[in-house]
Parts: structure tokens; C-alpha cells; sequence
């Protein structure tokens, strides 16, 4: 049984490394949610499962090729970037320019009035919706940045190196990406 002591990254990599598959499970159920959440954000609802599975997939695989086990989060999200860039590079190529961003609409309105739903979680659930489809219409580069820093809380250094890109450049398309939104925001009558 691991201790809290045993489980940093570093150290369950090292275990998988030498083909622990448990401490494997670990590193999933740690980054499981964030890995979702980022893919959420980045691509099509519709296919979210299948795209958990081929990070995690491509983690299995890659593991034994890591050689810095403590950098594990940051070639983590580049993997699960690089999952998100091939999924729309595949959208791209069956569906025509309006067809590739799809809107996501998690509120379930029937379900929420028929539950009981008060007007406070409808609101929630607009805004939602009003950030979703800003996010929508920004660039892959720019929503990418926004994402990993402003909703998953990765600094601005780490995403650099997630995408391969300098930190001036990461600083720039967070800047326009925020500025994109806020007025996306304000023209559907959202007061900033």
C-alpha cells in the first residue's frame, strides 16, 4: 500500500516505468478530471470518452520513454493537447469551416424546471453557455492558452512548454484571448 509520502508524480512514473500498472491507476485517477476537463474545453462533447482513453493510452505508451518522471504533468497536458489538435485536424477534414466548432449546450433545460431548478441555477447555466460559446469563437491557439491558464490553472512558464512555444507568446494570445471573450460577453449583454 502507498503512503502519501510514495505518491508524487515522480514517483508513480517511476513504478509504472518498471510496470507497476497500480500506481498507473494512481496517475489516472489524479489527472483523469483535469485531462477531461482540458479536452471539454478544446473539443467536441460527443467524443469526450473515446478522447480520455487515447491520453491515457498514449501516457501508457510513452511512460517508459520519459526521462524526467518529475516533469510528468507538463508532457501529460502536451499529450492530451496534441490528442485535442489531431481530433480537429480530423473534424477538419470531414466537415466543412461552420461545422468544426460546435457549440456545447450542457444545460439540460428540461431537466432543470422539471427538477425544480431555481432561477439562481438557470442564470449559472446561462453564463455557462455564454462562456462556452465565447470560447467557441475564439482560435484554437488562443482558447487553448485561455483554458489550460484560466480554467485549469497552469502558469503561463509550464503551458509554454506544453505547446512548445515562448512564454512572450503565451502572454500575447492569453491577452487577446481575454480581450476576444470580454467582448463576445459585452455584445450578448453580459456587464463586465
Amino acid at each position: 500500500m502507498l503512503t502519501d509520502d510514495d505518491c508524487s508524480d515522480a514517483f508513480l512514473v517511476q513504478q509504472c516505468q518498471k510496470g507497476d500498472r497500480q500506481c498507473f491507476r494512481y496517475l489516472y485517477q489524479r489527472y483523469q478530471g483535469k485531462v477531461r476537463s482540458t479536452l471539454y474545453q478544446l473539443c467536441d462533447s460527443s467524443s469526450l470518452d473515446d478522447l480520455v482513453q487515447e491520453v491515457f493510452l498514449r501516457v501508457w505508451k510513452g511512460l517508459p520513454l520519459l526521462k524526467q518522471p518529475a516533469t510528468f504533468s507538463t508532457w501529460l497536458y502536451r499529450i492530451t493537447w496534441n490528442v485535442a489538435t489531431d481530433r480537429r485536424r480530423m473534424l477538419a477534414r470531414h466537415h466543412s469551416f461552420n461545422s468544426k466548432l460546435k457549440t456545447i449546450d450542457p444545460t439540460g433545460d428540461s431537466d432543470i424546471l422539471s427538477s425544480g431548478g431555481d432561477s439562481s441555477d438557470l442564470m449559472h447555466l446561462h453564463y455557462q453557455d455564454l462562456v462556452q460559446r465565447g470560447l467557441a469563437h475564439l482560435s484554437f491557439e488562443h482558447r487553448t492558452v485561455m483554458v489550460l491558464h484560466d480554467l485549469e490553472e497552469i502558469p503561463q512558464k509550464e503551458i509554454a512548454e506544453i505547446l512548445n512555444i515562448p512564454l512572450g507568446t503565451v502572454k500575447s494570445r492569453l491577452f487577446h484571448a481575454r480581450a476576444a471573450l470580454r467582448k463576445f460577453l459585452q455584445r450578448e449583454g453580459v456587464n463586465l
